[in-house]
């Protein structure tokens, strides 16, 4: 369903009345197209406190200087008292209203020292800072920070953070690690040569994101219930790949993936989920265990079989989708928030152990308000309040979950690990 008051708002009577009554006033936003993969203008890189950081060597476009820059690079991982954090200030005080429309701020932190209080807080308040900046910026700019140690293998994280690819992500913490970082890979087509398998993949946003990973190059195998086989057959064709008609639920899931996929499998995106809303009082036991079975215990399942049988290859990724009814809470779907918290609880548990004995990493994406057809179902002034409670004033679409996917299961992306990311517009429901 379109939103009717996002165009409204940009007509002369729209900009007069919101600006009159105080209302929101959203942005379009800028997203990845072939015609525009990129924003026109380097980022400006800036620095606060005492950085080691080789940025020159992810091979960014960043400039010292611009006057109408399309991103901000502040690395503060220097950053280790009070007075370093007075540099933050003084570094992005001057260019903030300077940066185009629907341009980038990504904060650049150093993991907390435990040996060093002063440093973890100084550290710890960027996070603050960050998430306080995205929510006063407007324009459709999105602010980040990320926390990492070497800048070669947050390239990914960055490259995807600095694009019209992310554009519906911002307030998010983003942790980097040292993890492997795969060299080999067309820029332009990075999951050449790759299988990926898309769980609930037929409609939605799960065709959205096998759509995403074919572009990328992968080789897609579109996953969905029995009864939805002819939808993800209609899918597949189009994208090149091939329709398994599969219960995600049962026992035997995992192997019979398996048994599909001979030659091993490379992305894994849990996106399979259903919602059977009622209040906790009113709520009989099948619709908790049906929510419960399709949203996590199948993911569990499924993911420990594939893992087991050596069909998720290393340098595999497990993408898994949560949300933020999971992480906030939300009134009517304890049964889908218990499920959706459940997923958060899998990836933070899995994910080192993942990496070090299968060489697979393991993240979660944690949609907000996205436009789909569920959504529009949704009676009118709730779903207004879903599109206008977040930073951007607006709802998310299927593509901006399948781009955060897309930047998860990129080769080069090995570092990300056990990560809970938010597409959401920095929703003011929860942390």
């Amino acid at each position: 369903m379109a939103d009717r008051y996002l165009s409204f708002t940009g007509t002369a009577p729209g900009r007069f009345l919101t600006r009159r009554l105080g209302l929101p006033r959203p942005a379009p936003l800028v997203r990845w197209s072939p015609e525009r993969p990129s924003f026109d203008g380097d980022s400006l890189h800036l620095t606060a406190g005492k950085s080691k950081l080789d940025l020159a060597a992810t091979g960014l476009p960043l400039s010292l200087s611009s006057e109408r820059p399309a991103g901000v690079l502040l690395d503060a991982t220097g950053v280790r008292d009070v007075e370093g954090l007075g540099e933050a200030h003084a570094a992005l005080h001057p260019v903030v209203r300077s940066v185009a429309a629907s341009g980038r701020v990504v904060v650049l932190g150093a993991p907390l020292d435990p040996d060093d209080h002063h440093q973890a807080a100084a550290q710890q308040a960027l996070e603050g800072f960050a998430r306080s900046l995205g929510k006063e910026i407007a324009g459709g700019r999105t602010v980040n920070l990320v926390r990492l140690t070497d800048a070669v293998a947050a390239e990914s994280t960055l490259r995807f953070l600095l694009s019209p690819k992310s554009a519906y992500v911002s307030g998010q913490v983003v942790e980097v690690g040292g993890g492997p970082v795969t060299a080999s890979f067309d820029r332009d087509r990075p999951l050449s040569g790759r299988t990926a398998l898309v769980t609930g993949g037929a409609r939605g946003i799960g065709e959205a994101v096998a759509e995403t990973l074919a572009r990328d190059g992968a080789r897609v195998v579109v996953l969905d219930v029995p009864a939805a086989l002819a939808d993800a057959e209609r899918v597949a064709e189009r994208l090149g790949g091939t329709a398994l008609a599969l219960d995600i639920t049962a026992d035997d899931a995992g192997e019979r993936i398996a048994r599909a996929l001979p030659d091993g499998l490379d992305v894994l995106v849990h996106n399979a989920g259903i919602t059977r809303d009622r209040r906790l009082v009113n709520m009989p036991a099948e619709r908790w265990s049906s929510v419960l079975q399709v949203n996590l215990a199948s993911v569990l399942r499924t993911t420990d079989a594939l893992l087991a049988s050596g069909t998720l290859r290393s340098g595999g990724r497990v993408v898994a989708t949560a949300s933020i009814a999971g992480l906030a809470g939300n009134a009517g779907q304890t049964n889908y928030g218990a499920s959706k918290a459940g997923v958060v609880g899998l990836v933070r548990s899995l994910a080192p152990r993942a990496l070090a004995e299968h060489g697979v990493t393991v993240n979660a994406v944690a949609p907000g308000f996205i436009e789909t057809r569920m959504t529009a179902s949704i009676p009118l002034f709730i779903r207004e309040a879903g599109r206008r409670m977040n930073s951007l004033s607006q709802g998310g679409l299927p593509v901006d979950v399948a781009e955060t996917t897309a930047w998860l299961a990129h080769p080069a992306s090995g570092a990300v690990n056990g990560q809970v990311v938010r597409v959401c517009g920095q929703s003011l429901l929860g942390a």
